[in-house]
C-alpha cells in the first residue's frame, strides 16, 4: 500500500521560492502564468496487511506530526493499494 502526501504553504503564508520560480518562468517567456506556489511531495510505503482506513490514519498522523508544520502548511493524503 502507498500513501502520497502533498504539503503546501497555506495561502496566507508568503512563498519567496514560489515567487522566484514565477519570475524565472516569466523570463522564459511564459507571460500568462499568474502565480506559482511550491510545496513538498512524499511517498510512504505501508504494510499491505493494513486496511485502507488504518493506512489513511497512519499516513495522516505522519503528515501532521512529522512532514508538515500545521501552523504554516496544509497537507493532503492519498492512499492507494499500488
Amino acid at each position: 500500500m502507498k500513501a502520497k502526501v502533498y504539503v503546501t504553504l497555506k495561502p496566507s503564508v508568503l512563498d519567496p521560492q514560489g515567487k522566484a520560480i514565477h519570475h524565472s518562468v516569466e523570463l522564459m517567456g511564459f507571460e500568462k502564468i499568474t502565480d506559482v506556489r511550491q510545496g513538498k511531495y512524499f511517498e510512504i510505503a505501508l504494510d499491505g496487511g493494513m486496511s485502507e482506513a488504518e493506512a489513511q490514519t497512519a499516513a495522516e498522523k505522519i503528515a501532521k506530526d512529522v512532514l508538515a508544520n500545521p501552523v504554516i502548511e496544509d497537507y493532503r493524503v492519498e492512499v492507494s493499494s499500488s
